[in-house]
């Protein structure tokens, strides 16, 4: 069974496939055109201080969330 968490909770250059994204259209939307979306591989690269942007690698780019937007991605090991 795969192990289920949110995208905020995990190490660094950790590996994963996005399995939902808890917000409304918008956020899908905003999400979705930078190339995260369910079943999508992505790999979190860092996360800087407390509740900071987040990095993460989607394909061959680097992007950056703010915590409120990484913590509604949950994904599977």
């Amino acid at each position: 069974m795969m192990k289920r968490t949110i995208l905020t909770q995990l190490k660094q250059n950790t590996k994963v496939r996005v399995v939902e994204i808890s917000g409304g259209s918008r956020l899908q939307g905003r999400l979705m055109s930078m190339g995260i979306y369910p079943g999508r591989e992505i790999t979190k690269l860092s996360h800087f201080a407390l509740r900071g942007p987040i990095a993460i690698k989607v394909g061959r780019s680097v992007l950056a969330l703010g915590f409120g937007m990484a913590k509604r991605i949950t994904v599977e090991m």
